[in-house]
């Protein structure tokens, strides 16, 4: 049984998709893309709430990067969760998302009864890119770096002849650094989703370079989930997260061993065990 409905802020309209039963969780991203990527199995234990943020939401031509700053973007979480009705959730971001949520946590550690961070890195700095360069160029799996290198020599044309859905083309064509395999084709994820290339290109491209994690980390209550994928080549390995994991109070670290960039998708029932138990039995 599935719930969809919209929230409108500063002119955005963004949908949420309501699934499953138990304590409410609410996904920031593509409300389509990841009703389709968290397994059936989760929604027994949880009631899973995917939400639009504005970069996934029409208007899909505004500019105003002052629309795109973290803190409406929280503003907007906070929305859904009024709507709904709900007094504590679940908050959970993948990705340049995971940063979404924390930072929501923080703004509204009220609300919030636990934080869940998936494949993100602390930042997108060009640090960490070039870690996450060295961790591939490392790896001795060469069929995976000539699927990669026969991509990224497609991708300019790809993009130019779409720039609208350059986002998600990037997207597709890092199938080889984003899934443990690389062959794997995600398109039908990302069917009917339409993207803001101008948030994507401010905050993936400025304000999650720039961003310090660390900042206002006292204001956290809920604990932190954060599962990364062994085999994830598109976020910084693992490592850099030392020198920050000790500024948080309560930080669960799991590495999926079979898992790039999607642990819930490659690997759903051990994801889903490992995330039930820390967060009924932890």
């Amino acid at each position: 049984m599935s719930l969809r409905g919209y929230v409108y802020s500063s002119g955005f309209k963004l949908q949420y998709i309501v699934e499953g039963k138990g304590v409410p969780a609410i996904v920031v991203g593509s409300s389509l893309y990841y009703s389709r990527t968290f397994s059936n199995n989760l929604r027994n234990s949880l009631k899973l709430v995917f939400v639009d943020h504005r970069g996934f939401s029409p208007p899909y031509d505004c500019k105003d990067t002052a629309q795109f700053q973290l803190d409406r973007l929280s503003d907007d979480i906070e929305l859904v969760r009024k709507e709904l009705g709900f007094d504590q959730i679940i908050v959970i971001g993948h990705s340049g998302h995971a940063f979404m949520a924390l930072e929501y946590a923080k703004k509204y550690p009220a609300h919030v009864s636990h934080v869940v961070m998936i494949c993100a890195g602390p930042n997108l700095s060009q640090e960490g890119h070039l870690a996450a360069q060295r961790y591939l160029n490392d790896s001795v799996c060469p069929e995976r770096k000539a699927a990669l290198a026969e991509n990224l020599a497609r991708l300019p044309q790809e993009i130019e002849a779409a720039p609208e859905k350059a986002f998600i083309t990037y997207c597709l064509l890092m199938a080889p650094k984003s899934w443990f395999d690389y062959n794997f084709d995600a398109t039908k994820l990302w069917e009917g989703v339409e993207v803001n290339m101008a948030m994507f290109d401010y905050v993936w491209g400025e304000v999650f370079r720039d961003i310090d994690i660390t900042q206002n980390l006292d204001k956290l209550q809920a604990p932190v989930f954060l599962a990364l994928g062994r085999y994830d080549y598109l976020q910084p390995p693992a490592y850099l997260w030392e020198s920050v994991r000790d500024k948080f109070s309560n930080l669960t670290i799991r590495i999926f061993e079979k898992s790039s960039h999607a642990p819930q998708f490659e690997e759903p029932a051990l994801f889903d065990k490992e995330l039930v138990e820390w967060l009924f039995n932890g």
